[in-house]
């Protein structure tokens, strides 16, 4: 936010992505004409404040598709993969091809609100008409007729597997999801957690763009914190061992008991007679996997007893373990 000059209060700097109109949805009979305002809401171009204070917009946008739009536009994809081309409908595809072109390069992301509440809806409607019902011919064929008017009336003929099957081919299509919401509070808590990832987003990459041409620690996974009594040392041992690659925390435990520090593994390869027997010193060490009756029990084996002798006695910077003969 920015301060005004002479004045407490903050205000918001006026961007002009922000009066762009959004593209005007699809109405019952397929147009785009006769649709109230504020039938669509939108995020667009989140906007992010830098450490110098400068507001940088962000492509993400956020666009919030009422329930009946999104359900005409799930009815006319369905009729287009029936062959039904009559008039130019609204699809999903061609609202986000209308909404990317009025706004070019930006990451375009949808969300509903009461689709499955709709549908449920519509069982329970179901289920009443089921009922039986003491009337004679003449009144069950005109309450028939007036049921297929309500209907028609009601909404579009779509169902759950067709709005799957709309999401899927826009997702395969356009590479766009649309986020389901069930209730205006599910919705908030979707556009804050949007918001949040949109903000979070320049910081995390920056963190990622460490210099190094490998996969450096992160924030996750914190280092182990040796005290000057030495505690923590076999933890970092263990962690050292892990970083072998296709080795596992049961893997590393096993070692790292038989040879508590690589101080005591470098002697154990001094006493040993033969190069074949320093490679193969680990290879029977007994690694332990679950408890009780689904316990099982494997070996180290010789190719990652191979691998660790290599690493804790070779002088060649450049040998790559995996690929020594």
């Amino acid at each position: 936010m920015v301060m005004a000059e002479g004045s407490d209060e903050e205000v918001l700097p006026v961007f002009p992505f922000l009066q762009r109109p959004l593209p005007r949805g699809s109405s019952p009979s397929g147009s785009r004409a006769g649709r109230e305002a504020g039938s669509q809401a939108a995020c667009p171009g989140a906007v992010v404040v830098d450490e110098e204070n400068e507001w940088t917009e962000e492509p993400n946008i956020l666009v919030l598709l009422c329930l009946e739009e999104f359900l005409f536009m799930v009815h006319n994809y369905k009729q287009e993969t029936q062959g039904c081309t009559e008039g130019q409908k609204e699809t999903l595809q061609s609202f986000v091809a209308h909404v990317m072109e009025k706004m070019p390069g930006k990451i375009l992301a949808l969300v509903v609100v009461g689709v499955d509440s709709y549908f449920d809806s519509l069982r329970t409607q179901s289920k009443k008409r089921l009922r039986p019902e003491a009337v004679n011919g003449d009144q069950a064929e005109e309450k028939g007729k007036r049921r297929k008017r309500k209907a028609k009336d009601s909404g579009p003929d779509v169902s759950r597997l067709d709005v799957e099957d709309a999401l899927v081919d826009l997702l395969l299509q356009t590479n766009v999801q649309v986020r389901l919401a069930e209730s205006p509070e599910e919705l908030a808590e979707f556009v804050s957690m949007f918001t949040k990832a949109v903000a979070e987003a320049p910081y995390k990459r920056e963190r990622e763009n460490t210099g190094f041409s490998f996969c450096v620690e992160n924030e996750g996974c914190r280092g182990v914190k040796v005290d000057r009594t030495g505690k923590g040392l076999l933890e970092v041992w263990k962690r050292q061992i892990q970083q072998f690659n296709r080795v596992s925390l049961d893997m590393a435990e096993a070692i790292v008991s038989a040879y508590p520090s690589p101080q005591l593994l470098v002697q154990a390869y001094s006493k040993c007679s033969s190069e074949e027997e320093q490679e193969n010193m680990l290879a029977n060490i007994v690694v332990r996997r679950g408890e009780g009756v689904t316990a099982t029990t494997r070996r180290i084996g010789p190719e990652l007893s191979r691998r660790i002798y290599l690493q804790m006695t070779s002088h060649d910077p450049d040998l790559c373990l995996d690929f020594t003969e």
